[in-house]
């Protein structure tokens, strides 16, 4: 094996005779970017917009206890992200049977059914079944990083996921800050159903705008080509280690979401005030990320995408340990911010590197196994911040979390030092 662990492992290349998926695509990438960056802001918006009023639907439907209401929070928000979890390989299966484009269209429109369903739940079963449903059925942004990360030039990949990293960043940067003034208009349940408008204009610029050359004949063929050399231990290493990174970083980054307007309460602020602020504190780290996802993305095409990935998990686990000690809520706003500076570059450099080391035919599905990891991470977040919050304290979690980024990012520099010799 090579000593530069960024270059491709094995079986990457395609019969001289027949041009890869990748190259057949390359007049397309940039205009099916484009418009995957503009799906992906819009389903996360309408996704995550209702993180500020959440615990306060929670209510609505009928949960009167407060801790029963951070749990059921919990629930309900992780919900979406267990049924992408279980579904993502197998939609990154069938894109490398069918194609990328299919996905991206079965994603949009089953999104934006049961996200305007959600506003007419009857109760809080119902909404995290409706939830699970969505999340069953969606996941627009991991199809959207499947295409993009088989389209994109190898030596501009890391730029292209940190873009449209960006995209979806600004999703989650804008959907808590609407949903901490649109219920006041529209009412919470009529949040929902403008939520599934705005996925159902992603689904028309999908149908009609996004581009894709994919040949059944080449690129469905289940088997790598008979060229290929067999998996090495240090390349099951390392995917190993990048499944468990991509969930730790959606771990972190949600562990606080089921609690954080419960944690906002305690530092001084108003009842009223309280789902606008928490809608603050929460676009703040994706603020913070959308100021440096496309860099690191390029900065892991320049120098190497495990120095990226042990450095952004070194400084957003020290990041944390000092959001439990803040006294008002605008230090928890600034912390969130450069937490979301330091953890951007780690999805982008992580699809990347998944994508050098596996061979191209079987690099839809190998994303799609990278997003279930990522969706656990979502899953596992808010039910250790609810419980932790519920039962032992809510400063405890941000312990918890740093510790376990720490522990990650040895965890790579330990992979990443045997798979360079």
């Amino acid at each position: 094996m090579s000593t530069q662990v960024d270059q491709p492992a094995y079986g990457l290349g395609t019969p001289a005779s027949r041009p890869g998926y990748a190259e057949r695509n390359a007049t397309h990438w940039r205009r099916n970017l484009a418009v995957c960056v503009f799906g992906s802001f819009t389903t996360l918006v309408s996704l995550s917009m209702l993180l500020p009023f959440l615990p306060l639907y929670v209510q609505q439907l009928g949960v009167t206890s407060p801790s029963a209401v951070i749990q059921w929070s919990g629930v309900a928000f992780g919900a979406t992200f267990f049924g992408t979890a279980i579904t993502a390989p197998v939609w990154g299966h069938l894109a490398d049977r069918y194609g990328r484009k299919p996905m991206l269209i079965r994603a949009a429109i089953g999104m934006a059914v049961v996200m305007s369903l959600i506003g007419v739940a009857h109760n809080v079963v119902e909404l995290v079944v409706l939830r699970l449903a969505a999340g069953l059925v969606g996941g627009y942004a991991s199809a959207a990083i499947v295409m993009i990360g088989t389209q994109a030039p190898r030596e501009r990949a890391g730029w292209a996921l940190g873009i449209l990293s960006t995209g979806a960043l600004t999703g989650n940067l804008v959907g808590p800050l609407v949903g901490g003034f649109l219920p006041t208009w529209v009412g919470i349940r009529g949040t929902f159903f403008v939520g599934g408008a705005m996925i159902a204009v992603a689904a028309a610029a999908t149908i009609f705008l996004i581009r894709e050359d994919f040949d059944r004949q080449s690129d469905a063929k289940s088997k790598a080509p008979k060229t290929s050399a067999p998996m090495s231990a240090a390349d099951r290493n390392r995917i190993g280690a990048l499944l468990v990174t991509a969930m730790m970083v959606l771990l972190a980054n949600m562990s606080i979401e089921p609690i954080i307007t419960v944690f906002i309460g305690q530092l001084g602020v108003a009842n009223d005030h309280v789902a606008r602020t928490a809608g603050i504190v929460m676009a703040a780290s994706a603020f913070g990320s959308l100021l440096t996802a496309a860099r690191l993305g390029a900065l892991a095409d320049r120098v190497g995408s495990w120095k990226v990935i042990i450095g952004c998990l070194l400084a957003t686990g020290l990041v944390m340990v000092p959001q439990a000690f803040v006294t008002h809520w605008w230090q928890l706003a600034a912390l969130r911010g450069l937490m979301g500076m330091t953890i951007a570059g780690l999805l982008p450099a992580i699809a990347k590197l998944m994508r050098q080391t596996v061979p191209e035919r079987s690099t839809g599905k190998a994303l799609g196994y990278l997003q279930s990891a990522q969706f656990t991470g979502q899953v596992v977040g808010p039910l250790i911040g609810g419980q932790i919050g519920a039962h032992v304290g809510l400063h405890q979690v941000f312990f918890v979390t740093g510790s376990l980024l720490v522990l990650c990012a040895a965890l790579n520099q330990w992979v990443q030092s045997r798979s360079a010799h």
